[in-house]
């Protein structure tokens, strides 16, 4: 199987040697995000929650051009530094995995600390049934 790298304008460009999504076949993994504003590059203010709902806003503008859907998200890993307000996070999650929807598996970890002094990072495994 070919591996494959796609970009994406919708995230911000990549500040090391990394690959933002790779794909394998039917697997497409996306590197961790962390909450930079896709114009400036800079980490987006407000707390836990406002990045948390900022990389998923970025995650959603980057679908089409890595060529998956939410249906097909198979796990995310979020890793905070700041677990007593997880809640925040939570929230901007359930803001996009609605009660009308099937969400995907989820592993929350405890971190000290992120990239660019973020507080949340989350990293997404897609899988699309049927592509080899």
């Amino acid at each position: 199987m070919n591996r494959i790298t796609v970009q994406s304008p919708a995230i911000a460009a990549p500040r090391f040697r990394y690959s933002p999504c790779v794909r394998i076949g039917g697997t497409v993994q996306l590197s961790g995000m962390i909450a930079l504003d896709s114009a400036s590059g800079e980490l987006v203010s407000g707390g836990p929650g406002a990045e948390a709902a900022a990389i998923l806003r970025s995650l959603q503008r980057a679908l089409p051009d890595y060529g998956v859907s939410l249906d097909e998200l198979l796990i995310a890993r979020i890793y905070t530094t700041r677990l007593d307000l997880f809640g925040e996070i939570n929230a901007a999650w359930e803001a996009v995995f609605t009660a009308d929807t099937i969400p995907p598996a989820r592993t929350s970890i405890g971190v000290s600390a992120l990239p660019l002094g973020a507080s949340v990072e989350i990293e997404f495994t897609f899988v699309q049934a049927g592509r080899a």
